[in-house]
């Protein structure tokens, strides 16, 4: 029993691996022959076999969905036939469902295992330069995301109550943590955007599990909490903030460290309604924090001075300049979510269903975790930050090199992907100070009225018009 057992894992393992080596959808050959990818697959699909929409051909196509400008089925279903016609197989049926019933049987958990894992395997193997005095830096920042008008999806994921039934969309918060040296995405959680446990504090909560001890956790000033201070104390993770707007600092008091850079004592505050007596009294009564004040002089702009909250106590481990300029990169959260909600058009999910709709996160953020990958091995090879290069300017290359690369697998020709490196390594950020620009549209929007009904009340209302 025991050998048929092992037998039959073997032979869904040499199945998976035939089935990666046919794969030319993405330049991302590490990750789609990667070990990560094969446990995934022996762990959520027991019972593997080849088949056109095999599971890795239904999540290379998935990823090949999200990255497309056009984020359609039948775009993914173009994509697989183009690939089988190139590798002289007949191509699929160009309709749509068959794709869609493989993407709803890939398991959540199988997307979520891969974003995490291709994340964490992208940081652990960053290179000290890209890190901060040797130490890895986690951005936490949240956002919000809307999905299509559905009863699903509204009663999961309810919309504002400010908006009548019928008007407005359904809406979740995220909240994500992410590499400062990278950009991947390390973990993120999905709630709804308003109710009981839904705030950025209680989903951030249940990613604490992925920080590892000697971490520094960079977050803005609405992060800046007694108790998640003293988790991440307890837990051996430091945290550099900006101060909350409701806290009162006075660097008249504490314990002097130099010109606006003191040490002081945070007291426990009241116990929240969420939290129960047991574990209010687990936190202790007081911890030890550094206040620095820092100033951000920019030519062209007016000088202004900030606090930055942190529990680095060590004047000759972090000066009050070292914090300074830990916290301005802070901004790359903002950029970072930006890239993945407006870049790669993920501010307004298409699937239908709450599992479809988290789905689809996965796999967008699990293409951003790629791109990240492509990004870093550019990065490594010419030596330069990976920081410093075009993130959308990669997607560019990705996706005009996409065909070349399907031909260059099928052919046996050269090496693609390092010609894709050598593009992506020159498309640096440039240097733009005091840039100043306008956040408004020049061109007019064409005028159509707001639909102010539910939409099938104004279907019943055209047709009674028509009728008339």
């Amino acid at each position: 029993m025991e050998q048929s057992t092992r037998f039959g894992v073997q032979a869904q393992l040499a199945s998976i691996k035939k089935t990666i080596k046919n794969q030319g959808t993405l330049p991302f050959k590490d990750f789609i022959s990667s070990g990560h990818l094969q446990q995934e697959l022996l762990k959520h699909f027991p019972n593997y076999r080849e088949r056109i929409y095999s599971p890795v051909t239904t999540l290379l196509a998935f990823l090949a969905q999200v990255l497309c400008a056009d984020q359609s089925c039948q775009q993914a279903v173009a994509c697989i036939n183009s690939e089988r016609i190139v590798h002289g197989l007949e191509p699929a049926s160009f309709d749509t469902g068959a794709y869609c019933k493989a993407r709803g049987r890939l398991p959540e958990e199988f997307l979520h295992a891969l974003v995490k894992k291709s994340g964490e395997e992208l940081e652990n193997h960053s290179p000290g330069e890209w890190l901060w005095k040797g130490r890895h830096v986690k951005l936490v920042d949240g956002s919000t995301l809307s999905m299509p008008d559905t009863s699903e999806n509204q009663a999961e994921y309810p919309q504002q109550k400010n908006q009548k039934p019928g008007l407005g969309f359904p809406l979740a918060r995220i909240v994500a943590i992410l590499s400062l040296a990278t950009g991947a995405v390390i973990d993120l959680a999905v709630g709804p955007y308003q109710g009981k446990f839904s705030g950025e504090h209680s989903l951030l909560r249940t990613l604490l599990k992925c920080l590892n001890p000697g971490d520094v956790v960079l977050a803005d000033a609405y992060y800046c909490s007694f108790f998640l201070i003293a988790i991440l104390n307890r837990m051996g993770i430091d945290i550099v903030c900006r101060i909350h707007g409701a806290r009162k600092r006075d660097f008249r008091r504490g314990k002097r460290l130099g010109t606006g850079d003191h040490i002081v004592i945070y007291e426990r505050p009241k116990r929240p309604s969420w939290m129960n007596e047991e574990t209010y009294l687990s936190f202790p009564e007081t911890i030890e924090v550094r206040e620095s004040k820092v100033t951000i002089e920019r030519s062209g702009f007016r000088t202004y001075s900030l606090v930055v909250v942190s529990t680095l106590t060590d004047v000759g481990t972090a000066s009050k300049a070292d914090l300074a300029e830990l916290y301005l990169r802070c901004w790359n959260a903002e950029l970072d979510l930006r890239n993945i909600k407006i870049t790669m058009q993920m501010e307004i999910l298409s699937c239908k269903s709450p599992v479809m709709a988290r789905k689809e996160i996965w796999a967008y953020l699990l293409a951003y975790n790629m791109i990240r990958k492509v990004i870093a091995d550019a990065a490594l090879k010419h030596r330069i930050n990976p920081r410093s290069i075009s993130f959308k300017g990669s997607i560019q290359i990705l996706n005009a090199y996409r065909c070349a690369w399907i031909y260059n697998r099928a052919l046996s020709g050269p090496d693609i992907y390092q010609q894709i490196l050598d593009g992506i390594a020159r498309l640096k950020i440039m240097n733009r100070p005091n840039r100043v620009e306008p956040r408004a549209e020049k061109r007019r929007p064409r005028q159509q009225p707001m639909l102010m009904v539910p939409r099938e009340t104004a279907r019943q209302r055209i047709l009674q018009g028509a009728h008339r």
